[in-house]
C-alpha cells in the first residue's frame, strides 16, 4: 500500500494545523472544554507535535462541549469549513465527528466507497456521561457499540480490518452476511444511529463520575473519571499549547506500554489515502 512522501505529509499535518488554530480559538473564545487523545497525545508527549509519520489530530470534548463547537463551526466559519458526522449526513458512517477544510479532500480507502464529501479534517470524539452503575455501564456501552457497527456495516459491508490471512477473509465472509441480514430485517442506517445516540446519550442529564467515547474497537477502553481527566494539563504541540487530560501518563502506559519508545521503523507506517487534494492550500 502508497505510503506518504515527507513533504505530501508535511503538507496534510500543516492544513490540519490551521485547523488546529480555529479549533483552539472557538474554544477558548466559547469556554469549551477539550483534551487531546490518541497518538496525538503520544505525539505531543514525545515529539512535541505530530507523531512523525502521522497524519491526523484526535480530540475529544464532552457531548455539550462538541455541540456548542458544531453550531459555532456552521454560524461563523461556514465558509471555510465543512462538518460531518452521522447527524449532519446519514451515509457518514463513523461514529466521530470531522471538521473539514473546504475546498481540500481527504478520502481513506477505508472511505472510498461513500457518498459523502470529505476533506483535510479534525477528529473530534464525543464523550458522554456514562452511569457509575457497572451494570448499567456495560448496557450503555453494549448498545452503544452495537448500533454505532450495525450502521457501519450497512454502510460498509466489507470494512477495513485489524487481522490478515484465512481470520481477515472469515472475519469480511461474516461482516457481509451480518449487513445483508441487517438490511433483511428491516434496519436502516437512521434507526440504527437513533438507537446508538439513545443509549450515547442516556445519562446526559445525570451527574456522573466518568465519560467515555463508547463506540471505539473496545467499547471499555475510552472512559475516563473526572478525577482522573482533572485538572487539565497545557502542553505543547507544533508550538502551539493544547490541553491534554492529567492522567496522561497512566493514559498512555494503558494504550502503548512504554510509549518513550519509539517503535521499530518498519512499524512506522501510514497509508496515503484513495483521495487527496489540497485545493487553494
Amino acid at each position: 500500500m502508497r505510503e506518504y512522501d515527507d513533504d505530501t505529509l508535511r503538507h496534510v499535518q500543516e492544513c490540519e494545523l490551521i485547523i488546529l488554530d480555529d479549533f483552539l480559538a472557538i474554544c477558548e473564545r466559547h469556554g469549551l472544554m477539550y483534551f487531546v487523545v490518541g497518538g496525538s497525545l503520544l505525539g505531543a508527549v514525545r515529539h512535541k507535535g505530530f507523531i512523525p509519520w502521522d497524519d491526523d489530530i484526535d480530540i475529544a470534548l464532552p457531548r455539550k462541549d462538541l455541540a456548542k463547537l458544531v453550531e459555532v463551526v456552521k454560524c461563523d466559519y461556514a465558509d471555510k469549513y465543512d462538518i460531518i458526522n452521522a447527524g449532519e449526513n446519514i451515509d457518514y458512517p463513523l461514529a466521530t465527528t470531522r471538521m473539514m477544510l473546504k475546498g481540500t479532500q481527504f478520502c481513506e480507502e477505508a472511505l472510498k466507497g461513500i457518498p459523502c464529501n470529505l476533506g483535510i479534517f479534525l477528529d473530534l470524539y464525543s464523550y458522554d456521561p456514562v452511569s457509575d452503575d457497572e451494570k448499567a455501564y456495560r448496557k450503555q456501552a453494549w448498545d452503544a457499540w452495537w448500533w454505532s457497527h450495525v450502521r457501519l456495516l450497512l454502510s460498509i459491508p466489507r470494512p477495513v480490518l485489524p487481522f490478515h490471512g484465512v481470520a481477515r477473509q472469515a472475519g469480511l465472509i461474516c461482516c457481509q452476511a451480518a449487513s445483508k441480514a441487517f438490511r433483511l430485517m428491516g434496519i436502516t442506517s437512521e434507526g440504527a444511529y437513533a438507537r446508538e445516540e439513545e443509549a450515547r446519550g442516556r445519562y446526559e442529564d445525570e451527574p456522573t463520575g466518568h465519560i467515555a467515547y463508547l463506540c471505539d474497537a473496545d467499547r471499555f477502553s475510552a472512559t475516563v473519571a473526572w478525577g482522573d481527566l482533572m485538572p487539565l494539563e497545557a502542553m505543547e504541540f507544533e508550538g502551539r499549547q493544547i490541553r491534554v487530560q492529567a492522567n496522561w501518563h497512566d493514559y498512555l502506559t494503558g494504550l502503548y506500554g512504554d510509549y518513550m519508545q519509539l517503535p521499530p521503523p518498519e512499524k512506522r507506517k501510514n497509508h496515503f489515502p484513495e483521495r487527496l487534494d489540497f485545493g487553494p492550500y
